[in-house]
């Protein structure tokens, strides 16, 4: 079921870039089906080598280079899907950018399993005493 749900964020994700960058163009649902698969399967498999491999370089741009990876990773997945077009670099950065925001609304707002994360606060209880030291 969560991978499912992550299937269907990804491709709203490119869906969003496709729609504001302008670079960046989806032919048809199945390709855009197929993008968001095909950029899943990157991410798990791919971007994790590509972080070590430039971790010299992320960590003197201070993370910075991350939006260069997460770019070449849409590029990627633009040049094995058909369908699924990236322009340029900028419309790749940009894209990527909004791509990663969108995932990062999705993974605050479900667990691991697909499931909606309801977080609430809870009222202490009067009759407990805090005892922890304070600051």
């Amino acid at each position: 079921m969560g991978f499912l749900v992550r299937l269907i964020a990804n491709a709203l994700a490119i869906l969003a870039a496709a729609y504001i960058v302008p670079g960046i163009g989806v032919s048809g649902g199945l390709a855009l089906i197929a993008a968001a698969l095909v950029l899943g399967l990157i991410n798990a498999v791919v971007r994790p080598v590509l972080l070590f491999l430039t971790l010299p370089f992320t960590l003197v741009t201070l993370g910075l280079f991350i939006f260069l990876l997460n770019a070449f990773c849409l590029w990627l997945t633009s040049l094995l899907v058909k369908g699924f077009d990236v322009q340029g670099f900028w419309s790749a950065v940009l894209g990527a950018m909004i791509v990663s925001l969108v995932s990062l609304v999705v993974t605050i707002l479900l667990s691991d399993r697909g499931k909606v994360v309801v977080l609430t606060r809870r009222e202490r209880d009067p009759d407990v005493i805090d005892i922890s030291p304070k600051h």
